[in-house]
């Protein structure tokens, strides 16, 4: 049975398209037919991180007006042929997206897709309630400041109330992906640990992922870390078995000067 995944945040450039491209692109190679759904309307960044950006023709809102059918919109991606790609309208408003008309593209896209990987818009905005309104499962993106826990703990409690399965007395299945975390700032207490990130929001910790300037280089060249073997792309690999249900332990991450020791291993 198909599965939704919103991938969120409460708070915008945190890595939330990144994680969305790396852990799509990985579930498709690991076999499952994936489909990546860029829901952040107007503000579409995931083409240009899966290096699609030039095959866009048609975009997730002219599939749910009517103007062209599904297989239409999607594109293929280029190295991994288990993913596709539906892209955000650029010139669209986030209000255009009508509840009906989302659940319509999903049920059609779980006839097709063994996983739904719905990329939100931050924050709380009405482009997000839809994103998190049909999932299964939410990954939360966090990195370790104090103002992007805040808001994913704002985020959280939104989905465990105004989602689908809420509403029919059930819970979406919820993750924290802390992201761009630096040893040497956490060891300093220049930033919070990830014990910090998790005490505060009080739910699973499914990926850890340093920060790592090969994100950048990725980005630009369309070319998701996954593809290669940095440690942020090691750590998608990671999320992305788990993700699959495998039990996969939380590697030490230390810090780049190696004078400062290890931090502690999360869970074995």
């Amino acid at each position: 049975m198909a599965e939704v995944i919103t991938i969120t945040s409460g708070k915008g450039g945190v890595g939330k398209s990144t994680a969305t491209a790396n852990i799509a692109v990985g579930l498709a190679q690991s076999g499952k037919k994936v489909v990546a759904v860029d829901f952040d309307i107007g503000l579409r960044n995931l083409d240009m991180i899966l290096g699609l950006e030039n095959r866009i023709v048609y975009d997730v809102v002219d599939v749910m007006e009517g103007k062209c059918n599904l297989s239409q919109a999607l594109i293929n991606d280029k190295k991994t042929k288990n993913l596709y790609f539906l892209p955000a309208s650029q010139s669209k408003d986030k209000n255009v997206l009508d509840k009906q008309k989302v659940k319509t593209l999903i049920e059609n896209l779980k006839k097709e897709f063994d996983y739904i990987l719905l990329d939100s818009p931050a924050g709380i905005e009405g482009g997000f309630e839809h994103a998190i309104f049909w999932a299964d499962r939410a990954l939360v993106i966090v990195t370790p400041e104090v103002s992007s826990v805040r808001d994913s703990d704002r985020v959280i409690g939104i989905i465990d109330a105004k989602s689908d399965k809420a509403k029919n007395g059930s819970e979406v299945q919820k993750h924290i992906i802390i992201n761009r975390l630096k040893p040497e700032l956490v060891e300093k207490g220049e930033m919070l640990s990830n014990e910090d990130v998790l005490n505060i929001l009080a739910l699973p910790l499914i990926g850890l992922v340093p920060e790592d300037n090969k994100v950048v280089s990725a980005t630009n060249s369309g070319e998701p870390v996954i593809y290669g073997k940095s440690p942020s792309g090691e750590a998608y690999k990671r999320i992305v078995k788990r993700v699959l249900g495998e039990e996969v332990a939380f590697p030490e991450l230390k810090s780049q000067s190696g004078f400062l020791g290890a931090f502690k291993r999360l869970f074995q």
